[in-house]
């Protein structure tokens, strides 16, 4: 059994940071692209940005230069840094990945979401 967990979620004033956390736990034998989703009250949900098994990045447009994702291999960890925060970035936070486990299992996981809430 293959979860991901997100934690990192919380309230933050505009202009502030936050580093969401995504741990992958279970007979995981590699993380290939990993992914930062987000959905707002009343929107679809949406790409922020995902990166690859090669360390390549990519970002929607409303968060290039705000936000970074990285990852450690060792951990099972995939982070999304979120910095110059902005009210319209309140939303639940899914972490998502392509994920082969142990028995050469191909699937794709979401977490179960964390919310971020920016505001004065």
């Amino acid at each position: 059994q293959v979860q991901l967990v997100e934690s990192g979620g919380g309230l933050v004033q505009p202009g502030g940071s936050l580093r969401l956390s995504c741990a992958a736990s279970g007979s995981i034998s590699s993380i290939f692209t990993a992914g930062w989703y987000r959905q707002a009250p009343g929107r679809e949900r949406e790409l922020v940005g995902a990166i690859t098994s090669g360390d390549s990045t990519n970002y929607a447009d409303s968060v290039k230069g705000r936000f970074t994702i990285s990852r450690d291999n060792a951990k099972n960890t995939v982070y999304l840094q979120m910095n110059s925060l902005k009210p319209e970035d309140t939303a639940v936070y899914y972490c998502n990945a392509d994920i082969i486990t142990l028995w050469n299992d191909y699937r794709n996981y979401w977490g179960q979401g964390t919310q971020v809430t920016v505001s004065s």
